[in-house]
């Protein structure tokens, strides 16, 4: 158990020298724009999704409808 805690305590930074800060920052907010993408991607394929089950419905009444049309 004593490989898996962390040797600082628990509420304390890592330190890094100041040329990893930026490196680290830049791969985090690199880390957060992929996720933002990713969700964003899932929102546009449920939307066309969407759009498609609404056009095949509104297809199927545009033929349907004149059948039971007296």
């Amino acid at each position: 158990m004593a490989m898996l805690t962390h040797t600082r305590g628990p509420f304390e930074r890592a330190r890094y020298p100041l040329d990893n800060r930026t490196d680290v920052r830049a791969g985090s907010a690199a880390a957060h724009l992929a996720t933002i993408k990713r969700f964003c991607l899932g929102v546009l394929t449920i939307l066309v999704a969407g759009t498609a089950a609404a056009a095949i419905m509104a297809l199927k009444i545009a033929v349907y409808l004149p059948r039971f049309h007296y």
